[in-house]
C-alpha cells in the first residue's frame, strides 16, 4: 500500500475524479488548497494590486491504495496532461508507507 497525493487547479477537479474512477481508486480524501508559482516581476507590475500575490484555487486529493491502481492512474494522468493546453497540469506523487494501523 502506498499514499497517492494529487494536486490540481479547481477547473480540473472533475477530471481527477473521473480518472480515480477509471483507475478503480474508490477511497480518497480531498481538501481545498491555494497554489502558488513564482511570477516574473513584469507580470506582478501589470497587476491592479501589484503588492498582493494571489494563489490559484486548487484542490489536493490523497488516497491509500495499491500499486496497480496507482500505475493505472498515472497512465491516465500522463494522457490527460499531454493534451492539456494550459500550464496547469495534474500533479501526482507516490509516497511509500512504512507502517500503518
Amino acid at each position: 500500500m502506498k499514499l497517492l497525493i494529487v494536486t490540481v487547479v479547481n477547473e480540473h477537479q472533475k477530471v481527477v475524479l473521473q480518472l480515480f474512477k477509471k483507475a478503480t481508486i474508490e477511497s480518497y480524501s480531498g481538501s481545498d488548497i491555494e497554489g502558488f508559482k513564482n511570477v516574473p516581476s513584469v507580470m506582478m507590475n501589470s497587476s491592479w494590486f501589484p503588492s498582493e500575490k494571489g494563489g490559484a484555487e486548487s484542490i489536493m486529493f490523497f488516497s491509500f491504495t495499491e500499486d496497480k491502481k496507482i500505475d493505472s492512474f498515472f497512465s491516465l494522468v500522463i494522457q490527460f496532461n499531454e493534451t492539456l493546453e494550459t500550464s496547469n497540469p495534474i500533479h501526482a506523487v507516490v509516497v511509500p508507507i512504512e507502517r500503518s494501523i
